[in-house]
């Protein structure tokens, strides 16, 4: 397997895929209909298929800067009780797919979770003789502190509902699986949506998605590049940006930072690196009309 790789400045983020170029976000982004993304052409041949289904992907992106290994969002991970199917206990090698592209998990000293949500916590635990374990033994974990705490506030209230009365996303059985565990290790560090993680990486607030969502800026020498995390999840959205997700915390938020974040990177040499854009994943923000598109790194 090839990785793919971008050098910013002095700072390299490399793509390790749990699962890429699948189809299935039609019912994350109601409004993206067959008609409506059909006229949007740039979309084709990357991001939606000739036939119109629209690609995503799962993906951790490793942020190598200064000698720290950052691992930005951890995917859905194996052996856990998911509603979805094809989440559920998931058997596959990102973990060696991590180690091929040379980031053995020993070796990362920070992980970063843009949101708390089912598919960005997956990998901070592994079950390990019965019981989960951090991941990723040697690394601090970066939690926002108004995410967390509204997480495990959704997960105490989810956790008390009666059996088969579950939230959509399945709250306390994430939080308990996947954040609990490594906070109760003592790995946690809460930060602010503005964190400086080294002089190259730092958080943005872009909330709306949840209510403590961030992305990730990397600036070295003079480039800059931004890690979207969920405040957009198909690169339809840059050319819709009212098209909200159906999982959206506050979908008027949501609409209002994708608007935000397009008129301040639009036309800049910015690189837009999406956590959910199948491959090639990475483009730069274009004035389109009155809209806008993704001009793609291939």
């Amino acid at each position: 397997m090839e990785f793919m790789k971008w050098t910013v400045g002095d700072v390299t983020i490399t793509k390790v895929p749990e699962l890429d170029r699948v189809p299935g976000m039609r019912g994350l982004i109601p409004a993206a209909t067959r008609e409506a993304i059909e006229p949007i052409k740039w979309l084709q041949p990357h991001f939606v298929t000739h036939d119109l289904k629209m690609l995503a992907s799962i993906h951790a992106l490793i942020v190598e800067t200064g000698g720290r290994r950052i691992l930005v969002d951890t995917c859905v991970g194996n052996d856990k009780d998911r509603a979805f199917d094809a989440w559920n206990h998931m058997q596959g090698p990102f973990l060696q797919d991590l180690e091929k592209a040379g980031f053995p998990r020993e070796s990362i000293d920070t992980v970063l979770c843009t949101h708390l949500h089912i598919d960005h916590v997956g990998w901070n635990t592994m079950w390990v003789d019965g019981k989960w374990v951090p991941t990723f033994p040697n690394a601090r974990y970066l939690m926002g502190a108004e995410e967390f705490a509204y997480w495990k506030s959704e997960a105490d209230a989810d956790d008390a509902r009666p059996a088969g009365d579950k939230g959509m996303l399945e709250t306390g059985q994430v939080f308990g699986d996947s954040v609990r565990p490594v906070f109760e290790a003592g790995l946690v560090d809460l930060v602010g949506t503005d964190h400086i993680i080294t002089d190259a990486v730092r958080l943005i607030p872009t909330v709306g998605h949840t209510p403590g969502h961030v992305s990730v800026m990397i600036e070295s020498k003079g480039e800059t590049a931004m890690i979207t995390g969920d405040f957009m999840h198909h690169p339809c959205q840059i050319a819709r940006p009212e098209w909200a997700a159906a999982v959206d915390y506050d979908s008027d938020q949501s609409t209002r930072t994708r608007r935000d974040v397009f008129e301040r990177y639009a036309d800049t040499p910015t690189l837009i690196i999406g956590t959910h854009f199948a491959s090639p994943t990475a483009g730069r923000l274009k004035r389109d009309g009155d809209t806008y598109r993704l001009d793609v790194e291939e």
